[in-house]
């Protein structure tokens, strides 16, 4: 992407290589199995997640994400976790 990219654009373009650093390990499909899921959760959201070292906190978060129930975590089922804190973000700093 442009270097001369807006900071949403930069913070977008960080939120979809970030899906792709984890999914796309041993080069397979565009989707993250449950142990990348559980490494991008531990390593990348342990501030707005609870319970992120759980493999059975994790395991719970996937089977509410994995919308067609292929037990992987496509992009857009990543994308509905991102909204997901960025609404709880939200409502946070609405009531500061």
């Amino acid at each position: 992407m442009a270097s001369a990219c807006s900071e949403l654009e930069g913070a977008i373009e960080i939120l979809v290589r970030n899906f792709y650093q984890y999914a796309a390990r041993k080069g397979k499909e565009d989707k993250m199995n449950k142990k990348e899921f559980r490494k991008m959760v531990t390593r990348e959201l342990h501030h707005v997640l609870t319970n992120t070292k759980s493999k059975e906190a994790a395991d719970v978060l996937i089977k509410s994400l994995d919308a067609d129930a292929d037990g992987k975590i496509s992009f857009d089922e990543y994308w509905t976790l991102i909204g997901e804190i960025a609404k709880t973000m939200s409502q946070q700093m609405a009531m500061q």
